[in-house]
């Protein structure tokens, strides 16, 4: 062998040999991904045993799975006394009860969508095993849906349960017979059932005793319910690939009924009269906070000091009364470092009535270390001003003595420091609402930051621009109260007029504030926006009168109410953006959405969504018709808005679709009728009967 052929096969053996280690480093390819949920393979006991007398339920599944939420997604029905040892090793998940069975029961464990592969997470929805300590076990079913009743909020997880007996105080003195959890949509199954008539309940069950708190969420159906078993017939049709019918057969299937229960979850806000806190945040406030809203404002009597003003105060308070703000007006009250009142107030006893009582409050205030050193601070440089001043001052005297002039630099200080007034008194603040513009309709609102004790009405002029010149407007009211709730709070009431500008004048000392401080001059130039910048919304709805309609934003704050009236409603004038609407049937006539009520039998007040967003656009109407029974409950919420979505299911491919083009965009509002409602609000909650 050649001493070159030599060489060119040592390195095709070394190439070799790397090439050979290289392809052995790293590990195989995994493969696809699993999207299949966990499966059972067997189960000690099987289902359905009858006469079990252990005390321990063993599920072995095909790979190792996990428990994700139990304590908040599996539930057993009936509820143990004690809370058993759920637990997942490896392929098994174990359930120990540390109570002993009841006899002749049947007993159902809902694991709802706790369980999930390790891998991948794919969830095993809705998996439940029952087993009976008797000679026969229950079959019987009825499903539905729980959505919040303000709002269309699939409730998720809430406890869903019955009662056979029938009696109002069952479900605010007795456990709930058998339970269920709704999942993630909302919905849920309770199974397992003997024949029988049952209420109907669903609970946020935040204490876990099964039974309804005047505090937690609620709901209840109005009628009993029956559960029901029975079958239809579906047909299905197999085709060949030409689309030719292959094969035409039948399928006979089991039916619980009923299957579309709709409960509107609630709170009756009821929460207990109490003083929740009280706080002094500065010299010339008292805070008081009740745990309640107050139909009546609490009486005050000073003891501390002895010597006040007989009115020594100005309440700013919310619209429930719960928070009251006590602005001081009495300057030795403000001074005392403590302030001792006598405060007389409804408190709920323990039978949950409200009686009068007094309790001896102290106010103690102590400036905060940050305001001390400020005004050490500003003392310190009014000090200092006043010294150079004074030195300023005197080197011009006698430079005027000798008929000189002071430099340059000195000369501008020595006038920057008389502009500024060392003993300069503080204002009286204010601002505008709305300072860099108004919009149709708008009325100006002036808040200041001490309530006011008078207002000089010729040192307040509004005026509207006419070509050039400036009208004044008459037959206005100048500056009053904008509601008894807020005395910093005022108002122009008058309607702007589109494409109009307005210029609002405030002399300086117009308004004095009840500490003695008055304003600064103010003159604001307001421009108010033409027609067209806005749009208009135009509904015909199926409701003739008794509602009313909210336009809310992408964060659901309502922007502006209409009423229902002949079946139509209007809002005019809206800042172009993206709205949603929320129907309310107004049952009381008062204006707001009411909860209900268990102890009446009253119902919340039913509301509905439209169920496409509105896209506004500048100088557009937008003329459309309103079905609120057209789309199932459930689904007429858009989903951008929706803020309860369901975990994302791993065990599914999400399918690939298509983006609308921009004609498409343009028919948003043609929404079809794809889904059925009946009306009937608690009892057809579903699409075309789909099943839950």
């Amino acid at each position: 062998m050649t001493k070159k052929r030599w060489t060119y096969w040592m390195v095709t053996v070394v190439v070799g040999l790397l090439l050979a280690a290289c392809a052995s480093i790293g590990s195989p390819e995994g493969g696809p991904r699993d999207y299949t949920p966990p499966q059972v393979v067997k189960t000690s006991p099987a289902v359905g045993t009858l006469n079990f007398k252990g005390n321990k339920v063993e599920i072995t599944f095909d790979e190792i799975v996990n428990l994700k939420d139990q304590q908040k997604k599996v539930i057993i029905s009936p509820a143990p006394k004690t809370q058993p040892l759920i637990r997942a090793v490896g392929k098994k998940v174990t359930i120990e009860f540390r109570d002993e069975l009841e006899e002749n029961t049947t007993y159902v464990i809902d694991f709802s969508n706790a369980i999930e592969d390790n891998n991948e997470g794919n969830q095993l929805d809705g998996y439940s095993f029952a087993f009976s300590t008797g000679d026969v076990i229950d079959t019987l079913a009825v499903s539905g849906i729980v959505l919040r009743a303000n709002d269309l909020e699939p409730m998720q997880h809430v406890l869903v349960g019955l009662h056979s007996n029938l009696d109002d105080s069952a479900f605010t003195t007795l456990p709930l017979e058998r339970v269920s959890r709704a999942n993630d949509l909302g919905k849920f199954t309770i199974r397992n059932l003997k024949e029988g008539t049952y209420h109907v309940f669903a609970i946020n069950d935040v204490d876990g005793d099964y039974r309804m708190a005047r505090t937690e969420d609620i709901a209840f159906l109005d009628t009993l319910v029956v559960p029901t078993v029975g079958e239809y017939t579906s047909i299905d049709t197999v085709f060949t690939f030409d689309r030719k019918i292959d094969t035409i057969t039948s399928g006979t299937h089991t039916l619980y009924l009923p299957n579309d229960l709709l409960l509107s979850m609630f709170n009756e806000n009821y929460r207990s009269h109490y003083l929740k806190n009280n706080t002094r945040p500065a010299d010339n406030k008292l805070h008081l906070l009740f745990g309640a809203p107050n139909d009546t404002l609490p009486r005050l009597e000073v003891l501390r000091p002895a010597v006040h003003e007989r009115d020594w105060y100005r309440v700013e308070r919310n619209q429930t009364n719960d928070s009251l703000i006590y602005w001081i007006t009495d300057s030795a009250m403000i001074k005392a470092d403590t302030i001792i009142v006598a405060t007389t107030y409804l408190r709920t006893d323990s039978t949950e009535q409200l009686v009068e009582v007094t309790d001896t409050i102290r106010f103690g205030y102590r400036k905060p270390n940050a305001q001390v050193k400020e005004e050490e601070k500003k003392a310190k440089e009014r000090e200092e001003r006043a010294k150079r001043l004074a030195q300023l001052l005197e080197k011009q005297e006698k430079a005027d003595s000798q008929g000189k002039d002071l430099n340059e630099g000195e000369l501008e200080e020595l006038k920057e420091l008389q502009r500024q007034n060392p003993d300069e008194v503080p204002k009286l603040k204010m601002e505008l609402a709305k300072s860099n513009g108004m919009d149709v309709g708008d009325s100006i609102i002036v808040r200041f930051d001490a309530p006011i004790a008078t207002i000089n009405p010729g040192g307040v002029r509004l005026e509207i621009k006419r070509d050039t010149l400036w009208v004044p407007i008459t037959g206005v009211a100048m500056l009053q109260p904008a509601n008894d709730c807020n005395p910093l709070k005022y108002w122009i009431p008058f309607d702007g007029q589109p494409d109009s500008t307005y210029r609002l004048t405030i002399d300086s000392a117009a308004v004095t504030s009840v500490y003695g401080l008055h304003n600064d001059l103010l003159r604001k130039d307001l421009k108010v926006k033409g027609l067209e910048e806005y749009a208009n919304v135009f509904f015909k709805v199926n409701v003739r009168d008794g509602a009313f309609v909210e336009l809310m934003s992408s964060s659901e704050k309502v922007e502006r109410t209409a009423i229902v009236r002949n079946g139509a409603f209007e809002i005019l004038n809206v800042i172009p953006n993206t709205y949603y609407l929320r129907l309310v049937i107004d049952t009381n006539g008062n204006g707001k959405w009411d909860t209900g009520n268990y102890a009446n039998h009253q119902q919340p007040e039913e509301v509905y969504y439209y169920p496409k967003k509105l896209r506004l656009r500048r100088n557009w109407d937008l003329d459309e018709s309103w079905n609120i029974y057209q789309t199932a409950l459930d689904l007429q919420k858009p989903e951008e808005i929706k803020h309860n979505k369901p975990e994302k299911a791993k065990n599914k491919i999400e399918k690939q679709t298509d983006k609308r083009n921009d004609e498409e965009e343009e028919d948003e509002f043609n929404t079809g009728i794809t889904n059925t409602y009946t009306g009937d609000k608690y009892k057809d909650a579903k699409r075309n009967r789909r099943t839950f």
